[in-house]
Order: structure tokens, then sequence, then C-alpha cells
């Protein structure tokens, strides 16, 4: 890690604030997450799924290693704000794999990772938390995955405990964060705030609190997941169908002008 790629790890820690939280619009190329720095964002993440879509693969780590690895290098060189990167399981098959992939993280500019448990068993989730920490040392901000509310894991009665069980497992082998996708009501959002001992990451979608309410329950980091990039495909969709069927251009007013876009791509990053 150079010194920058230091001092913006350090400053990503320092933006997880309870109750005045980082919030993340996400990012799924260079051009969309130079545009989330350009409107006022403080730090960039990436959507896995996003990306994956974006090299022409489907979500669950099917577009491997070395292609995600080549996505976030160009958004890291593309900003001069912290990027986080979502690297799913860790594009691996084991917590060395992890690690592998960790190093190739680190070597793109990235200095922050989300690290997703998906449906495996957590205490596989806690060695491979393990072996990204101690291949990534103190710097990098990890973000652990807990998916028992977005899979609906286990039994409904019992899944905040079991959440805020795996998540003392994780914390303890390394985790810096805590991401809990897929849960939306308050009362749940204020306790797992309340409850853990790092910064909890929800993910928002419509129908979730807003911003403002997120904060005021603790929340310490927002996220949106693929949500920009499918409402960046609906609209590339619903000019085509509009061209094609109609044969014209109502969905193309609002567009960005050709010269504020190309001259924000063409500028270098800011460092």
């Amino acid at each position: 890690m150079t010194n920058s790629q230091h001092e913006r790890a350090l400053h990503l820690r320092t933006l997880h604030r309870p109750g005045q939280p980082l919030v993340l619009p996400n990012a799924w190329d260079a051009a969309s997450a130079r545009l989330i720095e350009e409107a006022g964002a403080a730090a960039v993440a990436t959507t896995s799924a996003g990306v994956a879509w974006s090299v022409g693969a489907g979500d669950g780590e099917t577009m491997g290693r070395d292609r995600a690895l080549d996505l976030i290098a160009r958004v890291a060189s593309a900003v001069s704000v912290p990027v986080t990167a979502d690297i799913e399981g860790g594009y691996a098959e084991d917590a060395d794999g992890v690690a592998e992939t960790i190093r190739g993280v680190l070597d793109a500019g990235a200095v922050g990772v989300n690290l997703e448990e998906g449906p495996r068993p957590a205490a596989e989730h806690v060695d491979r938390i393990a072996a990204a920490r101690k291949c990534a040392g103190a710097a990098l901000f990890i973000n652990a995955r807990i998916d028992t509310y977005l899979l609906s894991l286990g039994d409904p009665a019992t899944r905040l405990r079991d959440t805020l069980d795996r998540a003392a497992a994780y914390v303890t082998a390394g985790a810096d964060g805590i991401f809990v996708p897929g849960v939306a009501d308050a009362e749940t959002i204020a306790v797992l705030a309340a409850e853990l001992t790092v910064p909890l990451n929800v993910m928002a979608r419509p129908g979730s609190p807003s911003i403002g309410e997120l904060a005021a329950l603790g929340v310490a980091r927002i996220s949106l997941g693929p949500a920009i990039a499918l409402t960046a495909y609906a609209a590339a969709r619903r000019a085509t169908r509009e061209l094609l069927t109609a044969g014209t251009y109502q969905a193309l007013d609002g567009s960005l002008g050709f010269a504020e876009i190309d001259a924000l791509m063409a500028a270098p990053a800011r460092r």
C-alpha cells in the first residue's frame, strides 16, 4: 500500500460515523465512479452485480477474480476519493484464495472491501475474514456482509440474534464493519446499531427509512447496491424501445451534455 493509498484508507475509516453516516452511491465502471465523485460523494463503493453486468457476466462471482480486479483498478484510478470494492465472497474457494484476492485489491488501489458470507457456514466466513485481515494488515477497511436477512436464513424468530452472533465472530476475526443488506424495518436496524461494536452498514432501497431516519437510528454507512446501475440500464432500455417503436426521442430529454461528460472523463483524477 502506497503512502497516498494509506492516507485514503485512514480517511475511509474516519467517514464511518454513527449518526453521520457515510452515504455510498455504488459505481459499476470508471465513468459512473467519476460522476459519483463529481456529485460530491466522500468515497466510492463498487457494486459487484453492476460490475459483472458491465463486462457481460451475471452476479455471483461468475466474472472471476481477474476481471473484477481490472474493474476495481479502473475505478480506483478514475477518482481521488477512497474506493471500497465489493468482492462478493472473495473470488476464491478457500481462505488462502481470499488472501490472494485481497493482495490484488490493494494492488488495484482500493482501500476497503465488502466480503459476503452468502450461504456458506459462519465458521468458514470467519476464516476468510481472518485471512483477509492477516494479508492486508490494519489499514484495509473490511466490511463483513451478513446475509441472514437478504437470503432469509434460519428461523425468523431468532434471525436477529443469529445476525448479532455472526457479527461478533466476524469482528473478532478482523472485520471493521458489518453490512446487513435486506433489513429495512427501523426497530431491527436500531437494535443492530446499538448492539454492534463496529459501524453498521445497511442497503437502502425504495421504502427504506430516509438517510436522516437511518442516521437517527445510529447507522454509520448507507449504500445502494446495484440500484443506480439498474436505473441507468432502465433508461437505456426505455430510450431504445421508444426509438424502435414510436421512432421518437423523448426519453433522451434530460441527458447529460456531451461536452460536460467528455470534459469530466478527460480530466485527470485529482490526487
